[in-house]
């Protein structure tokens, strides 16, 4: 029998002062049984970084990259089903990367493990037609602190300014700094 995924909820209350939104969302997020908290909540951190101030143009949606491998883990989508922000998180290969920039007006890509440099050095080279392409490394201990406020109902706060980010719980609070590894456009 196939293990099924497991529903987390998180109630995001979002203060982002470099990028003017204020605005609660409720958000429902199924976890894959090969999924780690780490990885689900840096989908998360990227939900909170990357969702748009209104849907006039769509919405920021968590799709199935783990089921499928023509989704990324998240996806801006306008209303014509044209894919504006396709948003990856981990290690993907340039094959993947490629496709995507292909696909989205932008590729947004959170590694988060302490090999990220050395994945990115291998890749970056081949990703040079990629001009909308941009890639991002959480430090480790960041997205396992991170990790550690997961439950299975959250209530999280949400706050960016000046390029941190502090995320926190009734369990604690994180202070991220997302270090840009690609050139900046």
């Amino acid at each position: 029998m196939a293990l099924k995924a497991t529903i987390y909820k998180a109630h995001i209350q979002l203060t982002d002062m470099d990028r003017s939104i204020y605005a609660d969302h409720q958000v429902i997020i199924a976890r894959h049984p090969s999924e780690a908290d780490e990885r689900m909540m840096i989908r998360l951190l990227a939900y909170a970084l990357h969702v748009p101030a209104s849907d006039q143009k769509g919405t920021l949606e968590f799709a199935k990259d783990l089921w499928d491998i023509d989704e990324p883990a998240l996806w801006h989508k306008d209303y014509t089903d044209a894919i504006q922000h396709w948003i990856d998180v981990g290690q993907p290969d340039e094959k993947r990367l490629m496709r995507a920039a292909g696909k989205a007006e932008r590729v947004t890509v959170l590694g988060f493990a302490n090999s990220t440099p050395v994945w990115w050095k291998a890749i970056e080279s081949k990703l040079t037609r990629a001009a909308n392409l941009v890639v991002w490394q959480i430090e480790a201990a960041q997205s396992q602190a991170l990790a550690a406020l997961a439950e299975r109902s959250m209530q999280l706060q949400v706050t960016v300014q000046d390029g941190t980010v502090w995320m926190s719980t009734a369990v604690g609070a994180v202070e991220i700094t997302p270090r840009r590894l690609t050139a900046a456009a």
